[in-house]
């Protein structure tokens, strides 16, 4: 009996180290543990079953959209009329014909050399123009640089790039991640005043490939189509995503900015594409709508919501990661994530005549299925598509 005894003090106190253990661990790990499952799972919910963001406009509305300009004449808008530094305000003119894309970049002032790789590669007008026979007009967004004591020498510098480039638009804001929504108001009021006949707009980070020939076949596909391009916001989706509430992120939203558990669908920020009448409704929408959300792709996402716009998924449009390298992927991508250093060698590889052909026949047609099945299928792979693109 004595010994029965000890033995189920024994039992006791492991169960009992366990579950302490346990605890702690539990504890140390539920911030994360939070974000990853429980806000998800409130967040999809509320997506999901609830789907109603009727708060947008009776919370996010400015409670008066009347503000002085410098000049002392007011406006209607939702943020503050900065300054422009540099603008070329003829950049759409001229030239004959329409604006088919009108490409914006959102670049930091001291990101010179990934600017002018994407002059000589994707963002190329000479090369749309001669080769793919459309008009691009290619622009810069920025802003500027937030330390003061190099403020001086860099905007040198850009006043320089841009007598030589003629490409940059840059407002009188610090050029920081929270002012990223400043940035994107800055791109739609620019194109409403500057560049409204552009039938579709793009915007796009500066460490994004887009392989052009395809985005311009896509682009003229559209608007042969009956729709005639209207009604399209086109992107890679994120459904249901929660706000961050870890404060150590750098996506950190706090409950007194966005108390609700779920955003509005929203595309990456890396790189989405608008036709021109859906631009013309996110300029109104930013009139109107409070622009203290500092998570520009989520704020995008707030004001199509407002503004009845939907998103719609493309599977060659990147999110976060960078496609694999083939050519059987070049055949049909977008854009890809995370190009510095390589951007002049893909564009390359990526154009070239071998990588991009229509006269695979059945056989190279069915190779390149079952490579894009092994490049972004396989969970040891981690790519930037999902896996339905291996099957279109």
């Amino acid at each position: 009996m004595l010994m029965k005894f000890r033995r189920i003090r024994k039992c006791q106190r492991v169960q009992l180290l366990t579950t302490s253990l346990f605890l702690c661990v539990l504890m140390v790990s539920w911030e994360d543990l939070d974000y990853h499952v429980v806000s998800h799972m409130r967040s999809y919910t509320y997506r999901y079953l609830v789907n109603s963001y009727d708060f947008l406009n009776s919370s996010l509305a400015i409670t008066s959209n009347r503000h002085h300009r410098k000049d002392g004449s007011s406006s209607e808008a939702g943020s503050v009329n900065y300054q422009y530094l540099i603008n070329h305000p003829e950049k759409c003119g001229g030239g004959g014909g329409g604006v088919l894309l009108l490409l914006f970049v959102k670049s930091p002032p001291e990101n010179f050399e990934r600017r002018q790789a994407i002059r000589e590669t994707w963002g190329n007008e000479s090369f749309v123009r001669s080769e793919l026979k459309e008009s691009v007009r290619l622009v810069f967004a920025i802003g500027v640089h937030p330390d003061v004591g190099r403020r001086s020498g860099l905007q040198s510098a850009l006043l320089q790039e841009d007598r030589v480039n003629g490409d940059l638009i840059q407002q009188d804001f610090e050029d920081t991640f929270h002012n990223l929504t400043t940035k994107l108001i800055l791109q739609f009021h620019w194109s409403h005043a500057f560049c409204p006949q552009a039938h579709f707009l793009m915007s796009a980070d500066d460490d994004i490939f887009v392989h052009m020939p395809n985005l311009v076949k896509y682009l003229q596909h559209l608007l042969s189509s009956h729709s005639g391009a209207k009604d399209l916001w086109v992107g890679h989706i994120h459904r249901g995503a929660p706000p961050v509430r870890r404060r150590s992120s750098k996506y950190h939203v706090p409950f007194d900015l966005y108390p609700w558990p779920s955003y509005p669908d929203y595309t990456a920020g890396a790189a989405y594409v608008l036709s021109g009448d859906v631009a013309a409704k996110i300029y109104r929408a930013t009139l109107v709508l409070n622009s203290s959300m500092y998570i520009d792709d989520v704020f995008m996402g707030i004001c199509a919501k407002a503004m009845g716009v939907s998103p719609q998924e493309h599977v060659y449009f990147s999110g976060e990661g960078k496609s694999p390298y083939h050519p059987c992927i070049y055949d049909h991508m977008i854009t890809s994530h995370g190009h510095t250093a390589d951007v002049r060698s893909l564009w390359q590889v990526a154009t070239a005549p071998t990588a991009y052909s229509r006269s695979r026949g059945f056989m190279g047609n069915l190779y390149c299925t079952a490579v894009r099945v092994m490049l972004l299928c396989l969970p040891c792979y981690q790519s930037t598509y999902s896996c339905f693109a291996a099957f279109t």
